[in-house]
């Protein structure tokens, strides 16, 4: 392809400066190759001294000494394994809280973007002897016992209990049905929006089993043509492409019915638990004890969440706590809970942030355990000797996240006083972390700390990974205002050769959806910077509806999603086009998913700035996404009717004259590919020229083979005819 000059230099002598550091596009884009070496999963076992991982060669489960950061014992290896059953690889596995047994599990087979199903087994540490959990078929969802007894797993949607010590495998449930009822595991819409695979949860002491019931029978079929990609073994097996269906509820229509439900192991009966009505239960647990379930209900416009102490033998549910909110309540915040001994800490964004509150079972607020213009982000837990809570916050920035303790006398402390980006892993009796830590421009470090902050030992600091990258574009921090003047926390990248004497195209990308953010002070190496290095000022900013600032702020953009984000992009956009070394005549757009979105948006609004734009896998009109996630911030279509033809896309399109480049996988089951046919159907009518790229076969994040390269390529392909 021929350039011609390209910012006063030709396009031979460019790309060879640009290419100067040696990093390749599978650097920057390829999952696997440009993330940083990480650490092996570090599993907290009970003494609180010492931690479980995986060998290198996954063959055993070691155990190691937080303070030394020394191997002391095995734990399960695959070659000392005695009797008949054996096995070659694991790909997981649990520990039961004595211990004693180890469940395992291989041969998993992907069902959604989280849940799989899988051969399931358990090892006995004493004997060193290993049972099948079941040979009836795949399993989903094991969830195994205290004592490591029993195992409690689905199979095609009913609840089988295994009792390895009688060697029987029995369903709890016989109603389960595809595309109908599900027991004990979710439905795509839990898994997707709660973060829900398993509902299954024994009691303390294991004579009961607790879960939840899924009726999704009215819940409308939602089915595609599940093209193979070259991905796939065997991609021309099928002559005629396969059918995929599900259930997905779309916006305003009918969603799973739930129920709570709980299995009585001696007399083998099952009670419903006695809860009221409600849309959704976006959380069911035992409390600290084991006795009693602590059942979260919410209602369909998900603003009014309620609290139940349930006994599970008289099925009475006791009303504890009660939040509501003029927008909506943040899965983020009422999720954070942990249920202790004789209290539980929850969080609450009712002050305008995220802080946490600790109550006891009655429902009586004990204590408010943080405060302040700040969020907190994480709770991972108390230490039983010292009293102290610890947490991860935006206490010194919303671009920040710092480990933080709040002691008895209310004291508050950050662990580690640094900018950047740092998250912990406990052990089990909070006397020592697993410190995560990394900035815009230092790759993420690993090292033991103890409950003080301070380092015991470096895991691992990625010195080599952070020399690749040595000459890779930088990421720097700045404040835009908006057309209110309100200040949006941005970022800018520039190409490694910066020459502020040039002009250079610039290119905008977000995200933007509700709570989100994407202005970050962390490592993150992805294909924006590789675009910075072909020539590119690279820029974001996190305009109103984002996350971890004021809720205000967030709740501003409710029930009418896209006109505020696109205000404030294009306030970003027109900043940035107007520094001395931007060619503002040459501004673009990208955006994945709800940053899609935003890029059709953006590109239609009125005056735009943008002359070409790429949206990846975009929501094109709300109505045709689900219903938990789009109602959460628009309420139904019967209730908003008038904010969801303002939030469509494709009520914009007659003022759309940019450039555009539309990409969507085939196979995706989140955001379905219908939604960019039928954005470029309107088009089409309408007479506009487009490029569009299908990814046949591919899902929603685009992980698979070389996809992620290649929609990179496109992308660089298409900006070096729209914007240089």
């Amino acid at each position: 392809m021929k350039f011609g000059k390209i910012l006063g230099v030709s396009a031979l002598t460019l790309g060879a400066a640009l290419n100067a550091n040696g990093l390749t596009i599978e650097d920057y884009v390829e999952p696997g190759q440009n993330a940083p070496k990480g650490i092996k999963e570090m599993r907290p076992l009970a003494d609180g001294l010492t931690y479980a991982a995986i060998s290198d060669d996954g063959k055993s489960i070691d155990v190691y000494d937080y303070k030394s950061g020394k191997k002391v014992s095995t734990l399960f290896s695959i070659s000392d394994i005695k009797g008949e059953t054996k096995i070659d690889s694991f790909d997981g596995y649990e520990i039961s809280d004595n211990g004693k047994k180890i469940l395992l599990w291989n041969d998993v087979n992907k069902i959604y973007r989280y849940s799989f199903t899988a051969q399931y087994y358990v090892y006995d540490v004493m004997r060193s002897t290993m049972k099948r959990v079941s040979t009836g078929g795949a399993q989903r969802g094991a969830v195994l016992s205290h004592d490591g007894r029993m195992v409690a797993y689905a199979r095609d949607n009913n609840i089988y209990i295994s009792n390895l010590d009688y060697d029987t495998d029995k369903a709890i449930t016989t109603d389960g049905e595809l595309n109908k009822i599900i027991n004990g595991v979710s439905d795509w819409s839990y898994e997707e929006e709660f973060g829900i695979l398993t509902t299954m949860r024994w009691s303390g002491d294991d004579t009961s089993l607790a879960y939840m019931r899924f009726d999704e029978s009215e819940v409308p079929t939602y089915s595609f043509d599940n093209y193979k990609s070259f991905c796939d073994s065997d991609p021309l097996s099928d002559m005629y492409p396969a059918s995929y269906s599900y259930k997905y509820p779309l916006a305003g229509y009918p969603n799973v019915k739930t129920s709570v439900h709980v299995y009585n192991i001696d007399n083998r009966t099952t009670k419903r638990m006695d809860l009221p009505a409600s849309e959704y239960i976006p959380s069911m647990e035992y409390d600290g004890n084991g006795t009693n379930l602590m059942v979260m209900t919410l209602n369909r416009d998900q603003n009014h969440l309620q609290l139940f102490k349930v006994n599970p033998g008289s099925t009475v549910a006791h009303p504890v706590l009660e939040e509501r909110s003029q927008a909506w309540l943040s899965p983020s915040a009422y999720q954070m809970v942990n249920y202790g001994k004789e209290s539980f800490v929850i969080g609450s964004e009712r002050s305008g942030y995220c802080h946490l509150y600790e109550y006891n079972y009655s429902g009586t607020q004990l204590r408010q355990l943080t405060k302040g213009e700040w969020n907190v982000t994480a709770y991972y837990g108390k230490s039983a000797k010292l009293g102290t809570h610890y947490f991860q916050s935006t206490i010194k920035g919303a671009i920040n996240r710092n480990v933080c303790s709040v002691d008895a006398k209310g004291v508050l402390s950050v662990l580690n006083d640094v900018e950047g980006f740092e998250s912990a892993s406990f052990s089990k009796t909070m006397d020592y972390y697993v410190r995560s830590y990394s900035n815009a421009v230092t790759p993420t470090i690993y090292s033991v700390c103890n409950s003080k902050g301070a380092l015991v030992k470096e895991l691992e600091n990625n010195e080599a990974y952070a020399t690749k990258y040595a000459s890779a574009p930088r990421k720097e921090f700045l404040t835009v205002k908006n057309d209110n003047g309100q200040l949006m926390n941005a970022y800018i990248i520039k190409p490694a050769n910066f020459d502020p004497s040039r002009k250079y195209p610039l290119l905008m990308t977000q995200y933007n959806g509700p709570d989100s953010q994407e202005v970050a002070n962390r490592w993150k190496m992805e294909g924006v910077y590789y675009l910075a290095s072909q020539g590119y000022i690279v820029a974001a900013v996190d305009g109103r509806g984002t996350g971890f600032r004021d809720k205000e702020w967030a709740n501003c953009v409710y029930k009418h999603l896209g006109e505020y984000e696109t205000q404030d992009q294009i306030a970003g956009a027109r900043y940035f086009a107007s520094l001395p070394y931007i060619d503002s005549s040459k501004v673009g757009c990208f955006g994945w998913s709800y940053g899609g979105y935003m890029t059709l948006m953006e590109l239609s609004a009125k005056d735009t700035p943008f002359v070409a734009g790429v949206s990846m896998a975009p929501v094109t009109d709300w109505r045709y996404y689900d219903s938990v996630y789009t109602e959460r911030y628009m309420s139904t279509p019967q209730q908003n009717e008038s904010g969801y033809v303002k939030s469509s896309a494709l009520s914009c399109t007659p003022s759309m004259k940019s450039r555009l480049l539309i990409m969507s996988g085939t196979s995706d089951d989140n955001v379905h590919f219908y939604n960019t046919l039928k954005y470029t159907s309107k088009l089409n009518y309408e007479g506009k020229v487009f490029d569009m790229m299908a990814l046949t076969g591919f899902e929603h994040s685009l992980g698979m083979c070389n996809a992620r390269v290649m929609l990179f390529k496109k992308i660089e392909d298409f900006l070096k005819i729209y914007l240089k």
